[in-house]
């Protein structure tokens, strides 16, 4: 046990780059704008359940070990951005990613005065500024601050919201969840304003009257002139110190520029007859947006997918290393191959040929990601293969049309099957098939479907038997293999040769394990991570330990003599869960 979950951190690690940490961090803080959006519009009420939403805001987000894992994922968060300014070498992907770089640099500049007046306010002169005060001030006593607050608030919601939707666009849900992320994204933010101004109106009205200057402009509430003296000259220091760094970066990037220059150019020969020259240190994907070169890259170049993935042509040996991070989207696509790099990663010093490996006409870094399913989408699916068995001696003394019509009567009784019980026929090799199941539903009722067309399969083949005995020497016999993991889906091909398919461990192993159902004589496999996720009992199939090509430890496998009795299982099952 305790090995496994050593492993398990082990890959946790090796997968997070410097990006992901980013987002964790992001959505940290994004979590805290929603929480303060929600107390705004509580103004369109009253400013006393502004008042009463703070008090539970503040007990939240000050609670010790939230308000460390808060100050730390927005320092982090800032570094992060600032190292990215530096970093990033090309800026032609999508004009919504540089702006969304933009307007969170510019964050920290523009929300300075409002968390040192509040919160350092409250640490060094105990300063207890809450909406009262701070409604006065935006209103009253310095108009023109509501405008920079109302354009902090803005910037903040949309650089959230650009973040959130690079992070879900890939996600099987984000298609359904979208109108509803929509609604939330337009309406909280608008809300929110209302509610700032209701609550304004409100205290600009009420200040008014002396005796609420009396109790809501005391010297514990909103300082002295000298106190808010200090917090300006600590608001501008602090201020320039960060456009100082801003302005490092950018010098950074230029002193690079120009030893990059100094240091030399490489060729790259993209195996087309397309070569480019470009200095050391840019990665081929940013080499090939530079100079206008179509190239695949379905998240944009931030190692989340493998469709940037380039083959090397010749000796690969003196290239830099992969990253942990290259190196882990490698491995979770089952590739092995040390010629096959991610160009979004890969940084080489000397010249390279290579070809991509995903056509760009239709996986661009710079395509529209209007239909993520069909550029590209990691999710868990169930891939069920079958194979008709004796299809050789089914030709032999038989005309061509014959066996066509026998072959072709088989795969629509198997791809009836799959269709009844909510799967997809995909592929067609021969005399197979590949399915796939869960494009849209959750794992389990994948895994439940899978099994269901197994047994149908079955009836449909033994229906098919009856029907061509006077025609057939023996009964067809089949075999099938099934078996559930996250794979890449998207269009595959050339020009007018494009399809729609499943990439991944988890194909290769279903088809694995039809190939193992001719030794081990049966008519099914199905692993032990289908059967688990289908919600089926242990003891409910005869248990196996089988070797996969290309995996390093044994699988575990549930051996089916007969598909028909896949049926009642899973149906039992499901009674049991209802």
């Amino acid at each position: 046990m305790a090995a496994t979950a050593a492993s398990r951190l082990s890959e946790l690690f090796r997968g997070t780059s410097a990006r992901q940490v980013r987002l964790v961090c992001g959505v940290v803080l994004f979590a805290y704008v929603v929480s303060h959006f929600l107390n705004h519009a509580l103004g369109n009420v009253s400013v006393g359940a502004m008042e009463v939403g703070v008090y539970y805001h503040t007990a939240f987000w000050q609670f010790l070990p939230v308000a460390i894992v808060f100050y730390g994922a927005a320092l982090i968060h800032m570094g992060l951005g600032v190292y990215a300014l530096y970093q990033r070498r090309q800026f032609r992907w999508k004009t919504i990613e540089p702006l969304q770089l933009v307007l969170g640099l510019s964050i920290p500049a523009l929300v300075m005065a409002h968390v040192i007046g509040v919160r350092l306010g409250h640490t060094l002169f105990a300063h207890e500024k809450l909406y009262p005060q701070e409604l006065y001030l935006f209103f009253v006593a310095s108009p023109g601050r509501l405008w920079q607050m109302t354009i902090l608030l803005v910037i903040a919601w949309v650089h959230g919201c650009i973040g959130i939707y690079f992070w879900l666009r890939l996600k099987p849900f984000f298609t359904r969840a979208a109108p509803y992320l929509l609604a939330a994204a337009v309406l909280i933010p608008t809300l929110a304003l209302l509610g700032i101004y209701q609550g304004g109106r409100s205290v600009a009205a009420e200040s008014d009257d002396g005796e609420w200057r009396t109790h809501n402009l005391t010297r514990r509430q909103v300082g002295t002139v000298a106190e808010a003296d200090t917090l300006e000259r600590i608001t501008g220091g602090l201020t320039i110190g960060y456009l100082g760094l801003l302005g490092l970066a950018l010098a950074a990037r230029g002193v690079r520029a120009y030893r990059e220059r100094r240091g030399g150019m490489i060729a790259l020969s993209y195996g087309n007859g397309k070569t480019v020259r470009v200095p050391k240190g840019l990665s081929v994907l940013e080499a090939s947006l530079r100079h206008s070169v179509p190239h695949a890259s379905v998240c944009g170049g931030r190692a989340r997918c493998s469709t940037c993935r380039i083959r090397i042509i010749g000796d690969h040996a003196a290239l830099p290393e992969p990253s942990q991070r290259e190196a882990f989207v490698l491995t979770r696509v089952g590739t092995t191959d040390p010629s096959i790099r991610l160009a979004c990663q890969l940084r080489p010093t000397s010249d390279l040929s290579f070809f991509q490996l995903f056509t760009p006409q239709t996986l661009s870094a710079n395509a529209p990601a209007s239909t993520p399913a069909r550029i590209g989408q990691e999710r868990y699916l169930v891939s069920l293969f079958v194979d008709m068995r004796g299809s050789t001696q089914l030709a032999e003394k038989r005309l061509p049309f014959d066996t066509v019509f026998i072959v072709n009567r088989f795969l629509g009784a198997v791809s009836q099957a799959v269709i009844e019980n909510g799967g997809q026929p995909n592929q067609f090799v021969g005399d197979g098939m590949l399915a796939l199941f869960g494009l849209s539903a959750d794992p389990q009722t994948a895994c439940r479907q899978a099994l269901k067309a197994a047994a149908g399969i079955a009836l449909h083949i033994d229906e098919l038997n009856q029907l061509l005995s006077h025609d057939l020497r023996q009964p067809i016999r089949f075999g099938i293999g099934i078996h559930g993991g996250e794979v890449i889906i998207g269009d595959i091909g050339y020009r007018d040769h494009i399809v729609f398919t499943a990439l991944g461990d988890a194909v290769n192993v279903a088809a694995r394990l039809q190939d193992m159902t001719k030794t081990l004589g049966c008519e099914a496999i199905v692993s032990d991570e289908v059967r688990r996720t289908a919600g089926l009992h242990d003891d409910v199939l005869p248990q196996q330990e089988v070797a996969i090509r290309g995996r390093d430890e044994p699988m575990v496998v549930r051996v089916v003599a007969d598909a028909r009795e896949l049926s009642p299982l899973v149906g039992s099952s499901e009674r049991v869960a209802a």
